[in-house]
């Protein structure tokens, strides 16, 4: 028996297969209330919620709190399997049948929830990332300008978006130290060269299974695994795809001071330099690596040392 829920901001609509029995409930306590009940007396297989903007919080923690095995899927993967079963049509109990579809014949894997506290800190840590993009469009803005009162209104934001990331940090940095097991993850991701203060805080708050799983399955979440294009005879070109765009983008500026200072990336970057990779690829094949030695200094909670 499997599960799908659309979520909603004032509402649930639930869908079971293979019964197809379809009911809704209130977003509120007493609806979950309800849901979790029901749910518990049909010991479904699998409840999948489709991500909705943070509405499916709540709801997702009150089923995991009911000991359902839950798993919170990316909406994009929802567009493609609807796409790819030929779904068009779009209501609420609609999706909710295409959801309990998806987790019937896609089975994504039930991962626990994330905590308050590591929600928290995550969304401190996208908050940040929000803060240096706007100053990058500030500080562009300031090139293009030639009137000197829009110079000087860029400038109060600049600095009014300055120490709101100054602020930031001291928040998040507090927050980590104040957690014994995120300080010891820092202390030990630090111990990486290449590996800051702030890409250290983002994969704690953002990829919460670092140490946890297989390198290989870590790098698919992330998304620096290379993708085969092949069919028959014809070998296309490999390349990456998916997975969380915010921890790559950190990795990237990471792996740029890796392959200068860490000797195990900057060894395997320029082997692959030297047999022709492109200078991206390899590149990414540098991030891979600094991701596989995070990986494991977590896994086995040992600092990193040289070869």
């Amino acid at each position: 028996m499997f599960v799908g829920i659309d979520v909603s901001k004032g509402r649930l609509d639930v869908h079971v297969s293979p019964s197809r029995r379809a009911f809704a409930v209130a977003r509120d306590g007493e609806g979950l209330e309800r849901l979790g009940a029901e749910l518990r007396a049909l010991a479904p297989e699998l409840v999948v919620l489709e991500a909705t903007g943070g509405f499916e919080i709540t709801a997702a923690a009150a089923l995991a709190a009911a000991g359902l095995p839950l798993a919170v899927v990316n909406p994009a993967q929802i567009r493609a399997f609807a796409r790819a079963v030929g779904r068009l049509a779009k209501t609420d109990r609609l999706d909710a049948a295409l959801i309990a579809r998806f987790a019937e014949q896609v089975r994504p894997e039930p991962r626990p929830l994330a905590s308050e506290e590591a929600r928290g800190l995550a969304e401190l840590v996208a908050r940040r990332r929000q803060l240096v993009e706007m100053i990058g469009m500030e500080a562009n803005r300031r090139r293009q300008a030639r009137s000197p009162k829009v110079l000087r209104g860029i400038e109060r934001t600049l600095a009014a978006l300055q120490a709101a990331l100054t602020e930031l940090d001291a928040e998040i940095g507090g927050q980590v130290r104040g957690s014994p097991a995120w300080r010891a993850a820092e202390e030990l991701l630090t111990s990486v060269p290449g590996i800051g203060p702030i890409t250290a805080r983002t994969l704690i708050a953002e990829l919460p299974e670092l140490g946890r799983i297989t390198r290989r399955r870590v790098a698919a979440l992330v998304g620096v695994a290379p993708v085969n294009r092949d069919s028959g005879a014809s070998r296309g070109h490999r390349a990456i795809a998916g997975g969380r765009k915010s921890v790559r983008n950190v990795l990237y500026m990471a792996a740029l001071t890796a392959v200068r200072h860490n000797p195990a990336v900057r060894v395997a970057y320029e082997r692959l330099r030297a047999r022709g990779t492109p200078a991206k690829a390899a590149l990414v094949a540098a991030m891979r690596k600094l991701l596989t030695i995070a990986n494991a200094v977590l896994r086995d909670q040992q600092p990193w040392k040289a070869a």
